[in-house]
């Protein structure tokens, strides 16, 4: 297979000490390769090295005649945001105008409107960018392709569509990514750079990762067996000095700097054990013996106070234990309708269509990280939710610099300002505030925004075992499908409730980002329809869907009477006498 790209000993210097070292790998054509690894580690350096816009401290790397190389970065050049992205397209083909002919058929290929290209690249939203950003770099024809973090933002018929297209692209491409889904579909092999090295799978992220950990634990079991013998060779090594000094014996002292040398080649030999994720992530959270936590009915959600309404929630309540996934596209309005509730709980200020417990202490991670106090120290940061809890340690200045500590944060660094920190640095900051006020209710408004792989897994964990309720707008698909039981998902201007997250998915037009759908997920999304769906076959069937439309009708009449929907009443009521008929109940 053919080399595009190969590398020699890379090495660079970052301003906070080595970011990496030794780095050797090729590239080869129709590779597929996805490249993880934690916040900071240098993942986006290390394409930036490959393409150019950034120089090793050492290594070499080399290109072949035919490689074809574009990089797709995270943001658009600023110079952009006033262009259209018809015109965004032309300034990539400013040195080549006579290609310029390409750019229709390219908009079509990536499904993007005439209308939609007219528009400023300003007004666009996530998924519209990464389309932009792609067709920007396809126009010239490049055979590898430097993905960069393309699913941040994205929504989840945004995502379908990268999978979809990663799916037919037939270059080869270096997908730098914290969503494990995207990456189990889309890539072959899995590059993880960690400990300043890069460790090679021919397997996807998943089983890579997996693979990975096997090897640390077999490398630990190897290095306590390597210590315990370096630790008996030195016992030997100091017996036989003193020995040699006692009795003045030179034999003895011989044999001793012997061992001593070879335990110096032992510890020079010693198997390397990673040292691990630089922080843990973890929620403390409390229970309440309530019926629950957050009411809303007949709330008009806007995204100003002065704009149209989007959607009008009409009766949903959270309860103790309850983790519900709110989706939804970009620019529905999940994330203001928690901006909304936020506001009104903060300010303590009564919102018509919004009712909390009393006694429920509720909190908010705000996806722009501006809870925190920009030009506070990172203990007094803390402050304001350590003041929240009930217990008396966590408000003390030496409890919150030892959390700090635990987070990642070591002493030298409590003084430093929260505006100087970067953004993943920001959340594992306002994660500690929010663990350290132990709430009964969490409103988390994009929480994996500036999460690595291993905190993402850690939030779902934490959230698995978080004692009270929780409302999370995500698209992360491993976390909405490991830490939520319940799903709300708002489509065309309503908010509807469904039963499991498949449902909820193609719901919003993404059948195929979860798989094949069961039969059992289909029969819970169609409990979850507000309108009546065709008659299943089979005596089974039918007895499950008259129980779900029963259901449908008595949480329908338990409304009160300017919410409920009598149309649909009647349509349920009319399935179930011909359910009762066929199935003989009717007698």
């Amino acid at each position: 297979m053919t080399t595009l790209i190969s590398t020699n000993a890379l090495q660079l210097d970052a301003n906070h000490g080595l970011l990496f070292q030794d780095l050797s790998f090729t590239l080869s054509q129709g590779d597929r390769i996805g490249l993880v690894g934690h916040n900071g580690c240098g993942k986006s350096t290390l394409l930036g090295l490959l393409a150019g816009t950034r120089e090793a401290s050492a290594g070499l790397i080399h290109m072949a005649r035919a490689c074809r190389l574009q990089h797709v970065e995270q943001h658009l050049p600023p110079d952009m945001a006033e262009l259209s992205l018809y015109q965004a397209l032309q300034a990539a083909l400013a040195d080549a105008p006579e290609q310029q002919w390409r750019i229709d058929s390219l908009l079509e290929e990536l499904g993007i409107s005439g209308a939609t290209a007219q528009l400023p690249v300003k007004s666009l939203s996530g998924g519209q960018h990464t389309r932009l950003l792609l067709a920007r770099a396809l126009l010239h024809e490049p055979n590898v392709l430097l993905l960069d973090e393309p699913s941040n933002h994205l929504d989840l018929p945004s995502l379908l569509w990268l999978e979809q297209f990663l799916a037919r692209w037939r270059g080869a491409f270096i997908l730098v990514s914290h969503d494990q889904r995207l990456l189990d579909n889309a890539t072959r092999k899995t590059w993880v750079l960690r400990d300043r090295r890069l460790y090679s799978f021919d397997l996807p992220c998943g089983p890579a990762l997996s693979a990975l950990a096997e090897q640390d634990g077999a490398n630990a079991a190897r290095r306590s067996a390597e210590q315990k013998e370096i630790e008996r060779i030195e016992a030997s090594s100091h017996r036989l000095a003193i020995w040699g000094r006692t009795y003045d014996n030179e034999d003895l002292s011989r044999k001793a700097k012997t061992m001593q040398r070879r335990v110096e080649r032992l510890k020079e030999e010693q198997t390397f054990v990673s040292a691990g994720a630089p922080w843990t992530l973890s929620l403390r959270g409390k229970a309440m013996a309530a019926d629950q936590l957050l009411a809303l009915e007949g709330l008009p959600v806007r995204p100003a106070p002065a704009a149209p309404v989007l959607y009008e929630v009409e009766h949903l309540v959270i309860r103790p234990g309850e983790r519900v996934a709110l989706l939804g596209a970009n620019g529905s309005g999940k994330s203001s309708l928690l901006r909304q509730c936020w506001a009104a709980l903060n300010s303590q200020a009564e919102l018509a269509g919004m009712r909390s417990h009393p006694a429920a202490s509720i909190g908010y991670y705000d996806q722009n990280l501006q809870q925190l106090a920009g030009n506070a120290s990172l203990s007094d940061a803390l402050y304001p939710f350590a003041a929240q809890a009930e217990e008396v340690a966590p408000r003390s200045d030496a409890a919150r610099r030892q959390s700090l500590i635990a987070a990642g944060f070591p002493y030298s660094r409590h003084g430093q300002k929260v505006d100087t920190l970067s953004g993943g640095e920001r959340a594992r900051l306002l994660f500690l505030g929010l663990s350290l006020a132990s709430y009964h209710l969490l409103l988390l408004d994009e929480p994996t925004n500036h999460l690595d792989m291993e905190g993402k897994q850690q939030l779902a964990t934490a959230l698995q075992g978080f004692a009270g309720g929780c409302l999370l707008v995500s698209h992360d698909r491993d976390l909405i499908e490991q830490a939520c039981n319940r799903y709300w998902v708002v489509h065309e201007g309503r908010l509807e409730q469904w039963q499991d997250a498949e449902s909820a998915y193609r719901r919003l037009g993404g059948d195929s980002l979860s798989g094949p759908a069961s039969p059992a997920s289909v029969a819970a999304g169609q409990a979850s329809r507000s309108a009546p769906q065709a008659m299943p076959d089979g005596e089974e069937q039918l007895l499950a869907r008259l129980y779900e439309l029963e259901q449908l009708l008595a949480a329908d009449l338990v409304r009160k009477p300017r919410h409920q929907k009598p149309a649909s009443q009647q349509q349920w009521r009319a399935e179930l006498d011909r359910l009762s008929r066929q199935l003989g109940l009717d007698a």
